[in-house]
């Protein structure tokens, strides 16, 4: 029925996502939205291209046959590595009228209200810094800035195995952004190009210095969002507003719904799902 109302789906390689999704249901309560995490096989920052794109397709599917019309892959990874390949090729196919974005595009237009010096730092998982998503994605619109990467392996198994709060955790940022300003002086911003990350904002405080913005990504994700269905009618009417959430994973729901609650308060009901054959897809 044309009048049909569906979620928003959202996707993540793992939990991180979840920090995204928080910040959705406090700019946008009222929408409904649709969770997958492919805990499974996660993470993905250290698989290649090819693989990130086939499961990041599978999962978007997979969202897709659950009628969600917009789908958010709040994973840098995935952002990074699939979603110009599915936009672009596989869209067209499946269903034109369907909208896929990321995560990195609303965090890059940002970065101008933040830097004076234009040297900016990005910390990311491996897959998202090899890409170069970040500096070819900001030079588009800002061609003044000069990017400075720095991979940070560690970080996402520190918090899938809750080991971010405890003293072996400082280490590894330490060095890291030790590594990332060493770059250069003149930084003056950096932004977490890993959803997980926030978990780790009291550690990353404690060895960036003071006058260094950190940018986080989930309330200027979710302040797009609301900003895109705003210029986006046409989407905007197709979404339901009910103000329900509900949770899939490709792990066991027991041990997402554990692991999960680190990253996200308002867990409902989490429910398995295999992505090797999503569903039919609806209209």
């Amino acid at each position: 029925m044309k009048d049909e109302k569906f979620p928003i789906g959202v996707f993540d390689s793992g939990y991180g996502g979840l920090t995204v999704l928080s910040e959705f249901f406090k700019e946008l309560p009222e929408y409904d939205f649709y969770y997958l995490g492919d805990n499974a096989r996660s993470p993905y920052g250290t698989r290649s291209y090819e693989t990130v794109y086939n499961y990041t397709l599978q999962a978007v599917k997979k969202l897709f046959s659950m009628g969600c019309q917009l789908v958010i892959l709040a994973c840098n990874t995935a952002s990074a590595k699939a979603l110009r390949s599915i936009q672009q090729k596989d869209l067209p196919k499946i269903d034109p009228s369907r909208r896929v974005l990321g995560v990195i595009r609303p965090s890059v237009e940002a970065i101008g209200s933040f830097t004076q010096t234009n040297h900016i730092g990005v910390l990311g998982t491996n897959g998202t810094i090899v890409s170069n998503s970040y500096p070819l994605e900001i030079k588009k619109i800002f061609p003044e800035i000069i990017v400075h990467q720095e991979a940070c392996p560690m970080w996402v198994p520190l918090v899938e195995n809750s080991e971010h709060q405890g003293p072996g955790a400082d280490y590894f940022i330490e060095k890291n952004i030790n590594a990332l300003l060493s770059h250069e002086k003149q930084i003056d911003t950096i932004i977490l190009g890993c959803t997980h990350y926030p978990l780790l904002m009291e550690k990353i405080k404690k060895y960036v210095p003071g006058h260094i913005s950190i940018i986080s990504q989930g309330k200027i994700v979710a302040e797009s969002l609301k900003d895109y269905l705003n210029r986006h009618p046409e989407m905007e009417k197709k979404c339901s507003k009910n103000g329900q959430h509900k949770f899939f994973t490709t792990e066991s729901p027991e041990v997402f719904t554990q692991r999960a609650k680190v990253f996200c308060e308002q867990l409902s009901s989490v429910e398995h799902v295999d992505l090797g054959t999503p569903d039919r897809i609806k209209h």
